[in-house]
């Protein structure tokens, strides 16, 4: 890398004072160790992580916690990891731990926040506020989507496995990502090419916490358990014209409403049935007064999809559409629509011969009755896939249960309905971060077995 990284060796004493290793003795299972790690340590943890959200490509304090609490469990610590994007140095964070021969594993957590303003009602909601590095306004600032969770579990992790070396064996990779909320931060990271510095990871892992299930549950599916996505431009070119006059124009915002009802069809007939695909237009942009036909319009179009291959279909169903109905409204070939990727993630696609090893693995120590396979239900997406499908590495990415139990099964029952993420009302249970330890802890055991 061209930027100069803050190394820091590992602090085995000042992580020794921090943390008891008693409470990971070789008689105490995961669950009961990690529950007393949480009512003295890892809850004031979340609180404070909730309470000090950053924004996407500036979570300068937040990665900076982050590394202090991993060097401090004993970890080599690497800041700075990625390269720079919109004139932001990355926050990005690489943890190593060697612990023997074995496998290379990558556990990954995202930890930006939201500009939304928090309503939860919480003791210890968000009140921070930051500079937009988009508008360059100030916003207010929150954990709207549960990564308070992701990186307080990740501490978490790293201080059971750094007391229990004697248990496992190979390489534990922890890796704290920036900016996933927009979907850059995965890349920024590995544009860095981080594998030819850390080395490729054998295994790489990862969960999201979710409102929309109780806490205490963990969910796990093979194949794709988020979309991919693509969002486009599409530049629609005209000829202007007084609107008495329409003759005189070429109309963009007519093509444009053309090419808005001609994409509905790419998923609707050019998609198999049993095959999941998602094309919406989320943006028309054209004109400035009644009667002035335009000489340009713009549409702003979500593309979303689980394999490569559907992906591959509705980007050149698109293309192929925008650019013949400008032909059909004889525009010349030099004034066709323009279609152009802006941002881009590939899906989320489980190995699911590991996620059902994985999934085994959950259900003999956690309990049948927490372990669930729910498919899911929208085509959100998530930029996880750049760390695992350019080489393709071997990866699971699973779901735990956020919300209380009882708010939960009130909800089903028409009960008030519960807040979804990116809401300015959303909130998650504090006590979701020993689920998220317990269930990479079983991960990585399973796939670092001691030697």
């Amino acid at each position: 890398m061209k930027k100069k990284l803050l190394r820091n060796s590992a602090l085995c004493l000042s992580f020794a004072m921090a943390f008891s290793l008693q409470a990971y003795s070789a008689n105490t299972d995961v669950k009961t160790a990690v529950e007393k790690d949480y009512d003295s340590y890892l809850k004031d943890l979340f609180i404070h992580f909730h309470k000090t959200p950053e924004l996407s490509l500036v979570e300068t304090k937040t990665a900076a916690r982050l590394a202090k609490e991993l060097r401090l469990a004993g970890f080599d610590v690497t800041q700075g990891v990625g390269v720079a994007v919109e004139g932001n140095p990355s926050t990005g964070i690489v943890a190593i731990m060697k612990n023997g021969e074995g496998p290379l594993v990558m556990m990954r957590a995202d930890m930006d926040g939201l500009p939304v303003e928090e309503k939860s009602g919480l003791e210890y909601a968000s009140t921070a506020t930051q500079i937009s590095p988009i508008t360059g306004k100030e916003v207010s600032v929150m954990h709207a989507c549960g990564h308070d969770v992701h990186i307080t579990s990740l501490v978490g992790t790293a201080r059971y496995m750094a007391a229990t070396k004697d248990q496992w064996s190979g390489t534990l990779m922890l890796i704290g990502q920036p900016a996933e909320e927009r979907l850059k931060g995965a890349k920024q990271m590995m544009d860095a090419n981080i594998w030819d510095t850390f080395g490729q990871p054998d295994y790489a892992l990862a969960f999201h916490v979710g409102s929309s299930g109780p806490t205490g549950i963990v969910n796990v599916v093979g194949g794709a358990p988020y979309a991919g996505s693509d969002s486009l431009d599409i530049i629609i070119h005209g000829v202007g014209a007084h609107g008495a006059s329409p003759h005189a124009g070429k109309d963009p915002i007519v093509l444009g409403s053309q090419i808005v009802m001609a994409l509905q069809t790419l998923v609707s007939r050019e998609l198999s049935p049993r095959q999941p695909g998602v094309v919406t237009v989320g943006s028309f942009h054209s004109g400035t007064k009644h009667n002035i036909i335009s000489d340009r319009a713009v549409l702003q179009v979500t593309v979303r999809n689980t394999n490569l291959e559907t992906r591959k279909i509705l980007l050149d169903g698109v293309k192929r559409i925008a650019e013949n109905m400008g032909r059909v409204a004889g525009m010349p070939e030099d004034k066709l629509p323009e279609v152009t990727i802006v941002s881009s993630t590939p899906p989320t696609v489980n190995d699911t011969a590991l996620a059902m090893r994985l999934k085994s693995v959950w259900i003999d120590n956690m309990g049948e009755s927490v372990v669930t396979s729910q498919e899911a239900t929208g085509m959100g997406a998530e930029d996880f896939p750049y760390f695992t499908t350019t080489p393709l590495i071997k990866s699971v990415y699973w779901g735990i249960g956020g919300t209380n139990p009882k708010v939960w099964a009130a909800a089903q029952n028409g009960g008030e309905p519960i807040p979804s993420h990116h809401s300015s009302y959303f909130k998650v249970e504090p006590e979701s971060v020993k689920v998220g330890v317990v269930s990479t802890v079983h991960a990585l055991m399973e796939l670092m077995p001691a030697k």
